[in-house]
């Protein structure tokens, strides 16, 4: 089973030191949004990783990423439990913030549901304007696809009127869009329905103690999908936002 990143790995970025000559560049990633993004722990019989866990491997030393994104959140529980809250106090002029919910968006409940085109819209809009008042800089980004394949193998689409919202709001106020829909889309419709099932959390009876009976998860992914995940982000950070793409390891 792949484990990759190991916590070794993230301990050396943690602790890796910013170069006197990058020290005036250091900014750093904010990242809000649901499970499919969020930091999972790293320890043993854990094979859950979020997409945003990845991050910080593709960026040089001099840029952090603090990821708050949290399991089971919308846009709307994000901001009522206060977490944004936390983010807008260590927001300063020069950083990033990369927004991305709609997961949970679709729940009935009231504490999470939103409407695509009225509150999630507006959510996303509060977010993208109070980074700009703070001198950040608001990414948008859509939800990636669940692994749904119906019985002709053909991927289904889960999301609703979502992914489009956020599509008309970055269009409409001018700031940058991770294509994570389509793009997530096209990689697991590539793959197929046997294929993609690498990149989630399926795993057989006794492989983890986690799931002592196995586990079918198409939601959630495993360290290798997290990294597939992370790669379609940064392809568009490549295309889209050549500001930031400067500091990518490699750029």
């Amino acid at each position: 089973m792949f484990h990759f990143p190991t916590w070794l790995t993230l301990m050396v970025l943690a602790i890796a030191p910013v170069a006197a000559e990058d020290a005036d560049q250091s900014f750093t990633i904010f990242m809000i949004g649901d499970s499919t993004m969020a930091d999972k722990p790293v320890i043993p019989e854990n094979p859950e990783r979020g997409w945003g866990q990845l991050l910080p491997l593709y960026f040089k030393s001099h840029v952090r990423v603090d990821n708050h994104a949290v399991n089971g959140r919308s846009s709307k529980s994000f901001r009522s439990e206060g977490r944004w809250d936390v983010v807008l106090e260590r927001l300063r002029p020069g950083d990033w913030v990369i927004i991305q919910f709609g997961h949970n968006d679709e729940k009935a409940d009231e504490a999470r549901h939103t409407e695509p085109f009225g509150t999630y819209t507006e959510n996303l809009r509060r977010f993208a304007t109070e980074t700009q008042k703070k001198g950040a800089h608001p990414i948008l980004a859509n939800p990636v696809v669940r692994r749904n394949f119906d019985s002709q193998d053909t991927l289904q689409p889960t999301h609703g009127e979502y992914p489009e919202a956020v599509r008309k709001l970055a269009d409409e106020m001018k700031v940058p869009l991770l294509e994570m829909t389509n793009r997530s889309r096209d990689l697991l419709a590539r793959l197929g329905k046997a294929g993609s099932e690498g990149l989630f959390i399926w795993t057989k009876p006794g492989e983890y103690l986690r799931f002592p009976e196995g586990n079918r998860d198409n939601t959630h992914f495993n360290a290798l999908g997290a990294t597939r995940m992370c790669d379609l982000a940064i392809l568009d950070i490549k295309e889209k936002i050549p500001q930031l793409a400067l500091h990518l390891k490699g750029e």
